[in-house]
C-alpha cells in the first residue's frame, strides 16, 4: 500500500479479510493454530511455511497490528511487544552482549534509565548517559564497543528536542545503530526512520491506543533487526496479545486526528501558561522560546501534546497545583484523550537518583501535562485553582 497517504494507511493497511469477509478487523483469541497435517506442522515450526503456530509469537490480529504500524513509520517491519519498555528489553537483549557498550541521553523515561543503568549493568552491558542535546558528548562517549544509541525525542519530561539526523551520523561513524524512542510523537507527527534513525520504539500504551486503555510496545525498523528481536520474543515471550493488539488497531486509524488536535490544545495551553505569573518557565517545543524550537519544527509537523512547565515554590506549590485540579487526571500515563497531569520528580523518574534528576533539569517544581481533548479553557482552568 506504498501509495497510499498516512491518513488511509492508518485505517486500511495491514488488514486481510478471512472467509467471513468482515469489514472490521478480527480479533482472534486463541492460544494455538491447527495444522493440517504432521508435515505443515513441521514446515510451520521449521519456518519453511509461513504461517500462525503458537500465539506467543505468532497471531493474524498482532500481525495486522504490526503490518499497519510499519507503514506508518516507514518501516520494512514491526515486532509487537507487551510494553514499551519491553519493547526495549526486547531490542537490547536482542542486539547486545556481554561487553557491548550503549551511548544514552540522559534526558529519557524513569525505567528506561534504571533499565540501562541497574538491570543490563548485571549483564556486562555499561551505559553512558550524555547530555541529550550536545552532539559531541554522544561522539565523545563513543567506544569500539559501542553497539547502540538511544534516544528520546522529545525527551520525558522537559521535551528536550535532539537532532535525529546529526546524531545518526555520529552513531553511524561510531559502528553503532541509532535507536530512538518515538513515544511523545508518534508517526503521525515525526518518522525517525527518514532522518536516519536505524530502529524506532514505542510504547504503545501512549497515543497509538490513545485512550488509556491497554499495554502494548513494538520496535520498527529493517528486517535485518526485527528479525533478531522477534527472535528474542519467540524464546522469552514478552508478546503483546491479540485482544490489546486489535485495540491498539482501532486506535491507530484515529491517531492523527488526535495528534492534530491534541497538538493545537497543547500549544495554546503552553502559551497560556507562559503568561502566568507563577509560573517559572514552560517547555514546549512549538514555542519560540523552547531552546530547540526551531529544529523542532524542523523534524516535527508539530510540537505535540507534552507540555511541561515549572512553578515558583517548588515541590510544595506543584503538589498544591495538582492536588488543586478538579477535572484532570492525577496519573503519570500520558497519550490519552483526557488530560493527565504528574509530578515527575516523585512519579516517573522517583527511582533514579537526585544527582540523575538535577543533571536531567526534574527538579521540585516541574510538572508535566499531557494535553488532552477536552476544551482547553477548560484545561487551563483547572489548573488554575492550585495556581492561584
Amino acid at each position: 500500500m506504498d501509495e497510499y497517504d498516512f491518513d488511509t494507511l492508518a485505517v486500511r493497511a495491514g488488514q486481510e479479510r478471512s472467509q467471513f469477509g468482515e469489514h472490521s478487523e478480527a480479533l482472534y483469541l486463541t492460544s494455538s493454530f491447527v495444522f493440517n497435517s504432521a508435515a505443515q506442522a513441521a514446515a510451520r515450526f521449521s519456518g519453511a511455511e509461513e504461517g500462525n503456530v503458537y500465539a506467543r509469537f505468532t497471531n493474524p490480529t498482532v500481525t495486522t497490528m504490526q503490518t499497519r504500524l510499519a507503514a506508518l513509520e516507514g518501516a520494512e517491519a514491526c515486532v509487537a511487544t507487551a510494553s514499551g519498555m519491553s519493547a526495549i528489553l526486547s531490542t537490547c537483549m536482542a542486539l547486545l552482549k556481554a561487553g557491548d557498550h550503549i551511548v544514552s541521553s540522559q534526558s529519557i523515561f524513569g525505567s528506561t534509565q534504571q533499565l540501562f543503568g541497574n538491570i543490563l549493568s548485571r549483564f556486562g552491558i555499561e551505559t553512558t548517559f550524555v547530555p541529550a542535546t550536545d552532539v559531541e558528548a554522544y561522539r565523545a562517549a563513543l567506544r569500539p564497543t559501542t553497539r547502540l544509541v538511544f534516544i528520546e525525542s522529545p525527551s520525558n519530561p522537559l521535551t528536550e528536542v535532539v537532532d535525529i539526523a546529526a546524531v545518526a551520523e555520529v552513531a553511524h561513524k561510531g559502528g553503532a545503530l541509532l535507536v530512538v524512542d518515538n513515544c511523545f510523537c508518534s508517526p503521525a507527527l515525526q518518522k525517525p526512520l527518514e532522518l536516519g534513525a536505524d530502529i524506532v520504539i514505542h510504547s504503545a500504551t501512549k497515543y497509538l491506543d490513545g485512550q488509556g486503555r491497554v499495554l502494548g510496545g513494538a520496535v520498527c525498523g529493517p528486517k535485518v533487526h526485527t528479525e533478531e528481536v522477534f527472535k528474542f520474543l519467540r524464546t522469552a515471550g514478552p508478546t503483546l496479545s491479540p485482544f490489546n493488539a486489535w485495540v491498539i488497531l482501532k486506535g491507530l486509524e484515529t491517531l492523527k486526528l488526535r495528534m492534530d488536535a491534541q497538538s493545537a490544545n497543547a500549544l495554546d495551553l503552553a502559551r497560556r501558561l507562559e503568561a502566568h505569573p507563577m509560573v517559572e518557565r514552560v517547555f514546549y517545543p512549538g514555542l519560540p522560546s523552547h531552546p530547540q524550537h526551531a529544529l523542532a519544527m524542523r523534524q516535527q509537523s508539530s510540537g505535540g501534546a507534552i507540555v511541561s512547565f515549572e512553578v515558583k515554590g517548588g515541590r510544595e506549590r506543584a503538589w498544591a497545583v495538582v492536588d488543586g485540579c478538579r477535572m484532570l487526571s492525577i496519573t503519570a500515563n500520558l497519550g490519552d484523550t483526557k488530560t493527565t497531569i504528574t509530578h515527575p520528580a516523585t512519579t516517573t523518574h522517583g527511582r533514579i537518583s537526585p544527582e540523575a534528576r538535577e543533571a536531567a533539569g526534574i527538579r521540585e517544581g516541574l510538572l508535566r501535562i499531557a494535553v488532552g481533548l477536552e476544551s482547553v479553557d477548560d484545561i487551563y482552568a483547572d489548573l488554575a485553582h492550585g495556581l492561584g
